[in-house]
């Protein structure tokens, strides 16, 4: 895995989730779209956040701070590392997950200080993904067990999907 091309990758989606809050109103941003579903301001919600939590898993993974396993990858995990991105069929949250980190409506301020977060996130855990064990690793609650670099290319296939998720929302609107 290329490091460096994931993360100009992960630039280039946090570009276009920037670019294209200054295009939304407070209100478009807020409202729930006809087709049903998240609104932009969740689905930015759950994509920030989800890249701050899978930063941590990786940073853990970087300092081999994760519980002993022999354990590694599902099905699922290999299928998204392999091709690069989620299957074509609708991914639902697992419920673990949606738990912990229901999307809540946010503001568009909100979504601006988040991206600044998780930019500076990436920077910061980038550099360390190389020196990584690869044996250290985290439990994904879709994709089994993963290392630091498997993580830091799920935090661009995640972005890169729910960019497809934003193309759709604003289609209905």
């Amino acid at each position: 895995m290329n490091i460096a091309k994931e993360r100009r990758a992960i630039e280039a989606a946090l570009d276009s989730y920037r670019e294209q809050l200054d295009s939304f109103t407070g209100e478009a941003f807020a409202a729930t779209p006809s087709i049903g579903g998240w609104s932009l301001s969740e689905v930015y919600d759950h994509i920030l956040k989800a890249s701050l939590s899978s930063s941590i898993a990786l940073e853990r993974c970087t300092h081999n701070n994760c519980p002993p396993t022999k354990k590694g990858m599902n099905l699922w995990g290999y299928y998204v590392m392999l091709t690069g991105r989620f299957p074509f069929s609708k991914v639902k949250m697992p419920e673990s997950v949606a738990a912990k980190m229901a999307p809540r409506k946010i503001e568009i301020e909100e979504a601006k200080n988040l991206l600044i977060k998780v930019r500076k996130r990436v920077e910061s855990t980038a550099a360390l993904v190389p020196d990584a064990p690869a044996s250290a690793r985290w439990e994904h609650p879709r994709l089994g067990m993963l290392n630091a670099a498997q993580w830091f290319r799920f935090i661009r296939v995640h972005l890169q999907h729910h960019l497809k998720q934003l193309e759709r929302i604003k289609a209905s609107m």
